[in-house]
């Protein structure tokens, strides 16, 4: 018996299904992760893959980058957490505000879900509103909120909210609109209609890996400004990704407050919430006891050792030419791979922004999560296996990543490996 099958046995009797979360893969295709080094990650078995999972988008500077090693080595020698004020999350803090366009002032938590919530919660307070808007395929963060139409069906109906897990109160889905991504006039109709209930839009700038369309990040802020609603950006995968201060100074729109997570601190747990200072201050505990008073607040949040990590990733991404080379290689496999399926003659999209991507069966102009639903999953399933087959680790349900330790060689790994997985689903349609 291998390794990775004694583990996978160990895992099924001791974690719910076997995993950590909600990704499962099928066990010839599970990876039983031993350590990561730059680009690549090992299983137990000493298999070694291409990461373009890189932590779902945390691993920024890739594995086990040796500035972030340094830091955290450093600041565990002197203490992980105090339950007080400590010097690297002032620090930190300071550094957030001064890049993030819309920071007044921040807040620390340690998942990008808290930080999503805590937003929605500040926003309510603040506009003494009830209700939101999310968009339908957006994914917010596993809070009750959050998992209402993130993975709805093809529909009849398809803004009815649904609840996406059991034990979100039914309640719930009357406290949540649904509008569609990328459409402007019924985004925006929605706001006007319902402004009076509404407390905030929130919205992925990049929608898993849809990128907005020309003009609709902009409406959205002009529509939300005009009716007293706050516009709430979750940066939890574009911020520190797409550019320093995130997805709003990519798209030139500044929101009321955004959610951060992810890269922010280079696979450690740290996230935040940064926004304007009169919406932040409601989280002062000097307010507490006051109607007004919003709790937000954590037992590891801001701890010393994840803004060290943290502060370390900041450092390496403030570097010069960093994102122009980042992005640019994030083209270079964007393309490289549409490239590829287009010249086997194969309906494709790539999408994504920066170094971000996904590749979608179909050719229908994918604008939204309705027409990503159409895309054939049969024909990825061919595809993420025999890319797997060649040692690409990829997302089986999601966008891969670009981490800033990838390099030449790896983009030609990829792009052999994806001339490989061509020829099998042109194999496989030819049947």
């Amino acid at each position: 018996m291998t390794q990775a099958a004694n583990y996978q046995q160990k895992a099924k009797r001791t974690l719910p299904g076997g995993w950590l979360g909600d990704l499962m893969m099928p066990g010839d295709l599970t990876v039983i992760a031993a350590k990561g080094r730059g680009s690549r990650l090992f299983d137990v078995d000493g298999r070694e893959f291409l990461d373009l999972a890189c932590g779902g988008g945390a691993l920024i500077l890739g594995h086990s980058h040796p500035t972030i090693i340094d830091a955290v080595r450093h600041q565990v020698e002197l203490g992980s957490t105090f339950y007080t004020l400590n010097d690297r999350a002032i620090e930190l803090a300071d550094k957030v505000v001064d890049a993030v366009p819309c920071a007044g002032e921040v807040r620390f938590a340690s998942t990008g879900a808290e930080a999503t919530f805590y937003a929605l919660r500040l926003a309510r307070a603040f506009t003494k509103k009830r209700k939101i808007i999310k968009f339908e395929g957006s994914y917010i963060g596993h809070h009750d909120y959050g998992m209402i139409s993130v993975t709805p069906p093809l529909s009849n109906t398809p803004l009815s909210p649904r609840l996406d897990s059991a034990g979100i109160p039914q309640e719930l889905a009357d406290l949540v609109i649904i509008a569609p991504y990328n459409d402007t006039e019924k985004a925006c109709a929605l706001i006007e209609q319902h402004k009076d209930d509404v407390a905030a839009v929130i919205v992925e700038a990049v929608q898993r890996a849809i990128p907005p369309q020309s003009g609709f990040l902009e409406a959205l802020r002009e529509t939300t400004r005009r009716n007293n609603v706050l516009l709430v950006f979750d940066e939890v995968v574009t911020g520190f990704r797409l550019a320093y201060g995130g997805a709003q100074q990519y798209y030139d729109v500044t929101p009321d407050l955004a959610a951060f997570g992810k890269a922010i601190a280079g696979g450690y747990p740290l996230s935040a919430v940064a926004g304007r200072s009169d919406v932040m201050d409601l989280a002062d505990p000097a307010k507490k006891g006051t109607p007004d008073y919003v709790y937000f607040s954590g037992t590891l949040s801001g701890n010393a050792l994840c803004c060290a990590a943290s502060l370390a990733t900041l450092v390496e991404m403030s570097r010069p030419g960093i994102y122009d080379r980042l992005n640019q290689m994030g083209d270079r496999y964007r393309n490289g791979l549409a490239d590829i399926l287009k010249h086997h003659g194969i309906p494709s999209q790539v999408l994504g922004v920066g170094s971000m991507f996904q590749v979608f069966f179909t050719s229908d102009v994918i604008t939204d999560y309705q027409t990503q639903l159409r895309a054939d999953k049969n024909k990825f399933e061919i595809f993420s296996r025999a890319m797997f087959e060649k040692g690409i680790f990829m997302s089986r349900r999601a966008k891969n990543y670009i981490s800033v330790a990838h390099d030449e060689s790896d983009l030609e790994m990829f792009l052999e490996s994806a001339e490989h997985a061509a020829k099998k689903v042109s194999e496989a349609k030819e049947k």
